[in-house]
Parts: C-alpha cells; structure tokens; sequence
C-alpha cells in the first residue's frame, strides 16, 4: 500500500523571479508533469562501463505506459535511444546487459502492442531483434553467466498484470484464489526457444543466477502470488530439472537474492515489510549448503533500512539504503561486519545498480533537483543525462526536522510555499500533513509527486513526517507500530505537528491531512482521535481492520503486523480501526477510491462515507471507474488533486 506509487509526478516549472508567482491553476501544475522526463530500470553493465535506462513516454490516452530504452557507452558518452526503430514508441523497460557488456535485452511489445515479449539489441547500434514469442506476463529478464541464455519472470497465458496495485479484474462466478504462477523461465539467446523452469505451484517473485549457471536463487511461495508475498521462502531452483528446494524460511518478509561472487551463499533483504517492491530491512546471508551454518544477520542494529543489494567483487555487499530521511549507499563485510557508508546525501535514491568492481548507476533527485541518471562510484557520482536541468521547482526550500516523541528521536521534512523564506508572504499559513504508505514506507527529500507539488503552489506547508512504522532509523523503529496501527505512530505526527508550529509560521487553526492507502488510514484515524486538524482527504484508507480483512486480496500482510489472523484476535485489530471511534469525527472529510481496487477494496471507502454522513459531518465520496489501488488515467490525476485543492481551500483558506 505503498503510497508514493500511486499517482503520476505532479511537477511545476517556476519562472526565475525574487518575488513570489501568483498561485497558479491546479491545472498548471498538472500540466507541467509533461516537462520533465522520468527514469526507471537502470542497469550497468559487470565492467562499470555502460549503462541503460528507460524512460516513460505518453500513450495516445495520455497515460505513461511506453517507454524508451536509453544507452550511453561508456558511461558519460552522449546517451543514445537503443530502440524505437521508425520513430514508433512501445512499451519498453527492464534492461539487462550481457556479461560482456555487448548487448542488453529487455522487454517490448514493439511486435504486437500489449504482447511484451524478450528483444535483444547491441549496445554498438543496428537494428533490436526480438528474441520470444510467447503468450503471458514477462518480467525481469537476466543473462546466463555464460551468456547463452536469458532467465525471465513468466505467468504463462496471463492476460492481468501483476501486483496488488494495478486494476483487478471482476470477480464472476466461482470466486477462487488466483491460479495465475509467476514461474522462471529460460530463453536461448540464439534460437529463442522459450523452457519454463520452475515448479508449476511456486510463484517467483525475484531471483538471481548463481556464478556457475547451474542454479537459481529464488524468493517464492505457494499459491496465489498477489497474496502470499509475505509468507515467501527463499529456494534454490537447479537450472536443468526445474526441481526447487527452501533453503530458508525468514522470520519476516525477504527480498533481492543474491548469490555470492563464490556460489556459496545468498544475501537478501530480510524485515517487516508492507509492500512487495517497497523494501526495507537488515542485509542477511544464507549458506546455500547447510555447510556454513545457519541465516545471519549481518547489520544487526543498523539505524537505518537496506533497500538495495549488491555483491562487490572483494567480496562486500554494497547495499542502498534509507536513513534518517536521507539516501545512501553503504556496504558490508560478511567476514568482519564492518560496516562502511560510500555515500549518503539529503537525496532519494532509486533504481540503484551496482557492477563488481564497485561502479554503480541510479536516478538521483531532490527537492532542489530533479531527477537524472549518475553513474560512477558512489560519492563521486557523475551525471550520465541532464535533460531536466531546465525544471524549477514551485516550492520553497524544504527542511528536515527531528524531534522528540515518547522517548524517541523522529524525523520528517516540511516544504513551505515557493518565497516564505524570502518574506514575500507575511503572516501564518495553512499546512497538510501528508502520511505516507505503507506503513513500511519513508518520505524522502525527492522531487515532489501529486499533494507534495500542488499544494506549496496554492499557498500551503506540507509536513511529511516519518513515525514510527517508517524506514531510514533500524528494523525496531520500523518495527515500532507492530499491534498498534494508529497508536505510537499517531502520536509521533501529532508531537511533530508540534515541532513544525514551533519552527514555521504555520497557523494552528488551519491544518489538514491527507494520504492514499495506509496514509488514507492515518487520515480516517487521526480525524476520530483529535479535531486538531479543519479537513482532511483520505485515499483508499482502510475504515475497518476487521472488514477489511476479509475482503482484500493481500490479507497475509497483515498476519506479522497484528500477530495473527482476525479471527484468531478480533480485539487488536478493532482498536485500531476508525470505525469503532467514528463518532468522535468532527473533521470534513473527502473520500477518494479507485472502483476495482484489490488492495484496499472500495467498501472501505463507502463505509466511512456512510457513517460521517449519518453523523452529519461534512463528506464526499469519489470513485474512479477502471482503478486500481494506483490511479493511472491523468484524467483522475488530474481530478484527485484538484478536488483535494479546492476541499483544503474551503476549510482552510478561510
């Protein structure tokens, strides 16, 4: 329920003036999203030298499901698109280069629109091939150490996308748990001929190549993929038979396996995480054999949360990492555990790939900055594309904040309206708290996305903190909410609201709160907890932890975080639900929701509606036809973040 993915990046370009631009439309802002170019999949090629990227294209219906495959060679050369032969755009991602560097395959639909399959290109020039030809869901694609093969994430025959945040089809007839298997599979790079591996009951949800090519580290897990993320194991999958063997059954959740440089172990990410692809935890090693002896924890303490890994060719694993709000890229000694920071920056890191010999590439950004690739040795990063270099932000200059709350330090940043620092606007302002997702999730200092970009630009301060639950400060921070969803976490925003009163001149009366998923939670609750805040817009928000229950398609989520099912302990999910404390509601509230949400199903949102109606408390429901728990049509962009301007502007802006 990873907030942060949820919309399109609404961005605002701001013309050089040392007095404050009048606010702008809403519209405006929205429409600016078009002036920057964003970056995903970046990869680096095993020498350090190259590296690819893709980058997001409008659709006909103005949504950003194409993309372009980008390359520079070497690393710093003017990048050069590899695809899109014709001047025609497809859906292209997922760069993988060969272990000698020379070509890269990835995934397009450029054949058949909507029908990606595995192409190939040169990373000299001259025409992509397409290498597959096979019906279903293709993911991940890897070379064979010997560069004779691909390995590729497939659903076989699958006409749905995978994950909980995309549009769930309609349930009709027999419900039953969805029988879809994301399976490894195996292309020869010569012929094309496509062999699945896997067993048929393992869903795969990442995996690595071991040094010799003759196994696979897998995280999988029985049964229905979207749901049992949180119950995966961490299997060996010999490469000839397909035959699969649990090495290690984790505690909590894993993710990122990576085989050692010698074969002899795995590292992987290994916390309590909400979201699949929203990581966070410890670095682990398992010995593949039994012979080294049992997991190990080897950060055990760290104050902060490995997103990334990476295994170096001395023998360290590099990992990027969240902390303290901030970005970096650290890396360990399995043998020692020293621990040792390459870099760390108030910036957000993402996509970040590391090669052997210590060279990594990433997206970088900022507040100040937008994103753009880097690649080199962390630290030293040098800047591979500079197409956004135009882009001006239409905020002021935001800052990290840390105070004390139950004992404990926490952080969050606050963004002011574009010339507050300047004295161009006198006198208090409203402010926004904006919750993140998750809740294992972290506000960064990045380049602000919907609520973060729109609202400094209409006169607002968002506050963006990082309670306890979140990212960046150690697996028992994150940890910290565990059976008590609303509790230390809601106290942790409120004593920060506090903080940012103290340190901004921010009006007291005038506050609101806002968040999709489990920010829309955060939302539903804090308005049954306190009437501090004048208005509030939850987004997919969960009204009823026991409802809820029942009818999302992600329910093992919730087993490490309340400690066992609803109907095992109906009592620690009832005390955090804002059902139970509706009638303490005083706070106007708009509720948002995608229809076909099967991550936080749409009942939910109608639930809360219906009672703060009942009670006579100003409210609106809004649902999205065709949505998912990520909202993908700029139309409804574009609407959710107007329809919230003007609900904060009629409370707030009094």
């Amino acid at each position: 329920m990873n907030g942060p993915a949820i919309l399109a990046t609404l961005l605002a370009l701001a013309p050089p003036s040392a007095s404050p631009a009048p606010r702008p439309t809403v519209k405006q802002v929205f429409d600016s999203v078009e002036k920057v170019r964003h970056f995903h999949d970046v990869a680096i090629s095993r020498d350090g030298r190259s590296v690819a990227w893709s980058e997001k294209a409008k659709a006909a219906d103005g949504s950003e499901r194409m993309g372009r495959l980008f390359v520079a060679s070497p690393a710093g050369a003017k990048p050069r698109r590899l695809t899109g032969a014709g001047g025609k755009d497809a859906r292209e991602k997922s760069a993988a280069f060969s272990p000698d560097g020379s070509r890269i395959a990835f995934l397009s639909d450029a054949g058949t629109p909507g029908k990606t399959q595995v192409w190939v290109a040169a990373v000299a020039g001259g025409a992509p091939k397409r290498l597959t030809n096979v019906r279903g869901q293709l993911a991940h694609p890897i070379w064979s150490p010997d560069g004779r093969s691909i390995a590729f994430l497939f659903v076989e025959g699958s006409e749905q996308e995978t994950g909980a945040l995309v549009a769930h089809k309609r349930d009709a007839g027999v419900v039953a748990e969805d029988p879809a298997i994301q399976r490894i599979a195996i292309a020869d790079a010569a012929t094309g001929k496509v062999r699945t591996l896997s067993p048929e009951n393992l869903y795969v949800y990442d995996y690595d190549w071991s040094p010799d090519g003759r196994t696979f580290a897998a995280e999988g897990a029985h049964g229905s993929g979207t749901d049992n993320y949180w119950v995966a194991e961490l299997f060996v999958v010999d490469a000839a038979s397909g035959t699969a063997r649990s090495i290690w059954k984790p505690p909590l959740q894993i993710a990122w396996p990576r085989f050692s440089p010698d074969g002899k172990s795995i590292a992987v990410i290994h916390g309590i995480m909400s979201d699949e692809g929203s990581n966070g935890g410890d670095v682990w090693l398992v010995p593949v054999n039994g012979g080294g002896g049992e997991a190990k924890n080897l950060t055990p303490g760290m104050p902060a949360s490995a997103k990334t890994i990476a295994w170096l060719s001395s023998g360290e694993v590099a990992f990027g990492e969240n902390v303290d709000g901030e970005s970096g890229v650290a890396r360990v000694d399995p043998r020692t555990g020293r621990i040792e920071t390459l870099w760390k920056a108030a910036q957000a890191i993402h996509e970040l790939e590391c090669a052997g010999g210590g060279a990594c590439a990433a997206v970088l950004d900022s507040f100040e900055r937008p994103p753009e690739v880097y690649a080199g040795a962390p630290g030293a990063w040098k800047p591979v594309t500079s197409v956004n270099a135009h882009v001006r932000p239409f905020w002021g200059e935001a800052r990290s904040l840390h105070w004390k709350s139950d004992g404990a330090t926490v952080q969050g940043w606050l963004l002011p309206p574009p010339g507050v620092e300047a004295g161009g606007a006198a006198g208090l302002h409203p402010m926004v708290v904006l919750a993140h997702g998750g809740p294992s999730s972290m506000a960064t200092p990045s380049w602000p996305t919907r609520w973060t970009a729109v609202l400094p630009s209409q006169g607002y301060y968002v506050f963006m903190p990082n309670p306890r639950g979140s990212y960046g400060f150690g697996e028992a921070f994150t940890a910290g909410n565990v059976k008590d969803f609303g509790g230390g976490d809601l106290r942790d925003v409120l004593s920060g609201v506090d903080e940012v009163l103290r340190a901004a001149p921010v009006d007291p009366k005038r506050l609101g709160i806002t968040g999709w998923s489990y920010g829309g939670y955060m939302t539903m609750w804090a308005v049954t907890q306190t009437n501090r805040f004048a208005a509030a817009v939850a987004g997919a928000g969960i009204v009823s932890w026991q409802s809820y229950y029942g009818q999302n398609k992600i329910d093992t989520w919730m087993l490490p975080f309340f400690g066992a099912s609803v109907y095992e302990d109906p009592k620690v999910y009832a005390k955090s639900s804002p059902i139970e404390f509706i009638r303490n509601t005083k706070t106007p509230t708009l509720v948002l929701h995608g229809e076909r949400d099967s991550e936080v199903p749409t009942p939910q949102g109608y639930e809360f509606w219906h009672a703060l109606k009942t009670l006579g408390v100003p409210t609106e429901l809004v649902i999205y036809t065709d949505e998912g728990h990520a909202i993908m049509d700029p139309k409804h962009q574009l609407d959710i973040v107007d329809r919230s301007v003007k609900w904060f502007d009629k409370y707030l802006m009094k």
